[in-house]
């Protein structure tokens, strides 16, 4: 059994919390995100959440093709990103589960399953950039 907490990150909803231009190039803002995704792998998410941790990040529409990197599984929804994250909460009952997203149904669904719900701007240094 998998001991590691899960930090699953929901890529459209971070990515879009900033009005930095993202939405000229969703595949690049995506790939940048992961990139910056990677340090938490090893270093966690302090003091919340201590290393070592698996990160995953879902990705959808026109990011659907960004892959992943070593330290960031990158998941391509099939169809809705929030679907995908909530069976992906629900697929490891028995990890400490922690979603990073802004959107309320979302972290009604999550929290429902027992995972912890942050905001975009939990991930410290800011990853969108």
């Amino acid at each position: 059994m998998e001991t590691s907490p899960l930090l699953i990150v929901d890529g459209a909803n971070v990515v879009g919390s900033r009005p930095n231009g993202w939405w000229r190039d969703r595949a690049g803002a995506a790939a940048r995100l992961r990139d910056a995704l990677v340090p938490l792998a090893e270093r966690g998410v302090p003091p919340e959440l201590l290393p070592p941790v698996e990160v995953v990040l879902v990705v959808e529409g026109a990011a659907r093709d960004v892959p992943g990197v070593p330290g960031v599984r990158v998941v391509s929804a099939p169809g809705s990103g929030d679907d995908t994250m909530v069976d992906l909460v629900a697929s490891a009952p028995d990890r400490r589960r922690v979603v990073v997203t802004a959107d309320r149904e979302l972290r009604a669904r999550v929290g429902a399953l027992g995972a912890e719900v942050y905001g975009p701007r939990w991930l410290r240094p800011d990853p969108t950039g």
